[in-house]
């Protein structure tokens, strides 16, 4: 398959896996059908690159109902009409709601009574919530917060909640919520039956806010491709690689855990961007310029996969580590995001950012355990 790009000439279509530096991780299947065959599934932003597929793939394992729940309309109707046409027999639910509205989810986890909650409803984009911090935490850590405790109440067997290596040692709004989430799951494990895990990856390649699309519509045009800084190295995966993860970690969770991949080196994104031209039948720098723009706010020029307080355990799969994290009391961490709340809507975005980068010093420091 090829595509036009300007000026008439045409690109060659590229295999992801091309790009990713090392075998995808492969993951034990029937360990996976077993726990969600037959069981209620619901998955929080099914419209999302990471939410969609992981609709995909837990389709494909028979359960006895698959919800699918998301703010956005059109997305939550494309999944579910690609699911209803590969998977006739799979009783399907759409849920439009937000994750933030605390009634209307109590009311949803009532009536369902979902076994299995896949987590992926978040903002993700790192630049974007530089500029709305009250936003990332209304929806990445009290959203989080509201849709733990629903699950606990209504006795939901386990819950997987999709993290990220920016969450380690953040430098952006987006790692430090998705911290905070992470440190809100530890929290609510400590006394819930339901089993809580958080599952850390890299960048995924081909989601809707990754670089591949940015370079694919770059390359189409004749170029430039922008790369923010030569020396920028980042973990990636592919999506079908990722969802794998986060299912078998559903399978692996006991109590509190944050699962880790091992993603094999980082790669840099210059060398992403030249591996991409080239692959797509160019020369970089001949028929495609590449142009260095700067390191965006939030950016950091490596991500890291524990933070300095963490060791990693190996679990019986061979490629997916457990984190050594440290113990979260839940009476400080309700507190400590009973604050947060309160400034969510603050005018002055430097005094939410600063409450937040304390919080965070603090839970990577142990001060809250």
């Amino acid at each position: 398959m090829t595509n036009p790009i300007k000026g008439g000439s045409v690109i060659r279509d590229v295999p992801l896996e091309k790009l990713l530096g090392r075998e995808p991780v492969t993951n034990d299947l029937d360990e996976i059908s077993n726990y969600i065959q037959g069981a209620i599934v619901l998955v929080t932003g099914a419209g999302g690159s990471i939410g969609s597929e992981l609709c995909r793939q837990i389709a494909s394992f028979a359960p006895q109902r698959l919800i699918l729940l998301g703010h956005g309309e059109n997305s939550i109707y494309l999944i579910a009409s690609e699911l209803a046409s590969n998977f006739p027999n799979l009783p399907l639910t759409t849920v439009i709601a937000d994750i933030r509205d605390q009634a209307r989810m109590q009311l949803i986890f009532a009536r369902f009574v979902p076994q299995l909650v896949f987590h992926a409803a978040a903002h993700k984009h790192v630049p974007l919530m530089e500029d709305n911090p009250g936003e990332a935490i209304k929806n990445n850590v009290l959203g989080t917060q509201i849709t733990a405790a629903c699950a606990h109440q209504f006795h939901a067997q386990r819950f997987v909640l999709i993290s990220t290596d920016k969450a380690v040692n953040p430098s952006s709004i987006m790692g430090m919520t998705k911290r905070l989430a992470e440190m809100m799951i530890l929290a609510t494990a400590q006394s819930s039956a339901t089993k809580f895990s958080a599952v850390r990856f890299g960048n995924v390649l081909g989601s809707r806010g990754s670089v591949i699309p940015l370079f694919k519509r770059q390359i189409a045009e004749g170029g430039p491709v922008t790369v923010t800084h030569p020396e920028m190295v980042r973990f990636f995966m592919t999506i079908p690689e990722a969802v794998q993860l986060v299912i078998q970690a559903g399978a692996l969770a006991n109590r509190g855990e944050i699962f880790v991949l091992d993603m094999g080196s980082q790669v840099k994104i210059d060398t992403l961007a030249r591996e991409l031209i080239r692959l797509s039948g160019m020369r970089p720098d001949d028929d495609i310029k590449i142009v260095y723009t700067g390191i965006r706010p939030g950016e950091k020029l490596y991500e890291e996969i524990l933070t300095d307080r963490e060791g990693a355990l190996l679990t019986k799969h061979n490629k997916i580590y457990i984190s050594t994290s440290q113990h979260i009391d839940k009476q400080k961490a309700d507190g400590l995001l009973k604050e947060l709340a309160a400034l969510a809507d603050a005018p002055d975005n430097q005094e939410i950012v600063s409450k937040m980068s304390a919080i965070v010093k603090g839970i990577d420091e142990g001060h809250y355990s």
